[in-house]
């Protein structure tokens, strides 16, 4: 039986006690007065008797009134407690459930670069290949071990923000030069998506180049992971008056309203993870969000029309 069933049991037993010790409660006062009432009213009647039968009747109901209120009290404190403990039951089988998937996740993304080094370095010792095709299985093997160093990277960053001892350095940085030079590299990659890119020239803001580097790349992969490949993925940079407008924009399926809030949750990932075909371990947009909070940005999601979401973050220039 599960632990939450227990927990259930045990208010319905409590419950039930109180109810029923409360209705002994009060047919014990009931026999009480009644008993006192009937002996004085064997005896001659005078006010002084009406009176002390009229102050009995009074203090009954008055015990009734206790009861009734002792219980009402009673049982709301039972049930704020019962919330409250649902409610972090549930939070914890959240976090539990999360971290099962991220466990699923993180196993079957290592296993598939690791995979393909092998294969390339098995291709290497196999075969006599020309020095161009050599190039080529090398650079793929070079392509696999850069992916598990950013998931790596992702998993210690993710780790430094919940001991809350991730610094940044923040410097004068031309964001315009930093992005189109990320661009190019994307575009020049074996990506199975077309790259494009809007950026203002001159845009220098006070940040972590490092940080944004790693911003902009999680965006990226997320935006590669749960979009058809051959889409276009867009990013733009502008400025309007004292706020930096950076954004990352596909053309996927889009995120429903009701997940746009759940996806910056650290581990949280639309779907079920044994159903699941995209990578991912669920730590890119909350490595996003922290970056953009330590920036003193806002970072949204909004729906890209005809089809697509579009993550924006405004940094303000005078921050």
């Amino acid at each position: 039986m599960k632990p939450i069933n227990i927990f259930y049991l045990l208010v319905l037993y409590v419950v039930l006690q109180l109810g029923w010790w409360s209705y002994l409660l009060v047919d014990l006062n009931k026999d009480y007065y009644e008993t006192k009432i009937n002996h004085i009213l064997t005896q001659e009647q005078t006010t002084e008797t009406v009176s002390e039968i009229a102050r009995l009747k009074k203090r009954l109901n008055e015990k009734y009134l206790m009861v009734a209120g002792e219980g009402i009290v009673f049982l709301s404190l039972l049930g704020f407690g019962i919330y409250q403990a649902r409610k972090a039951y549930l939070k914890e089988f959240q976090v539990a459930q999360q971290q099962k998937n991220f466990m699923m996740s993180i196993t079957h993304e290592f296993k598939s670069p690791i995979a393909g080094i092998r294969l390339s370095v098995e291709t290497l010792l196999k075969r006599d290949m020309e020095r161009e095709k050599q190039t080529t299985v090398l650079q793929r093997a070079l392509n696999e071990t850069d992916r598990i160093n950013f998931l790596v990277e992702n998993i210690l960053t993710a780790t430094r923000i919940e001991a809350a001892n991730m610094e940044l350095h923040l410097t004068d940085i031309d964001l315009s030069k930093t992005i189109s030079d990320y661009l190019q590299t994307k575009k020049s990659s074996e990506a199975n998506h077309t790259f494009s890119g809007m950026i203002d020239p001159d845009i220098h803001i006070m940040a972590d180049k490092n940080a944004i580097i790693s911003l902009v790349m999680n965006l990226v992969e997320n935006a590669e992971k749960y979009t058809p490949a051959t889409t276009p993925i867009e990013i733009k940079l502008s400025r309007i008056n004292n706020d930096v407008f950076l954004q990352v924009c596909d053309q996927g399926p889009g995120i429903p309203d009701s997940e746009k809030r759940k996806i910056f949750e650290k581990f949280y990932r639309i779907g079920n993870e044994e159903t699941r075909s995209s990578k991912g371990t669920g730590l890119g947009l909350y490595i996003c969000r922290f970056i953009a909070l330590k920036h003193k940005a806002t970072m949204a999601v909004k729906d890209n029309y005809p089809q697509g979401s579009i993550f924006e973050i405004k940094f303000p220039l005078n921050a």
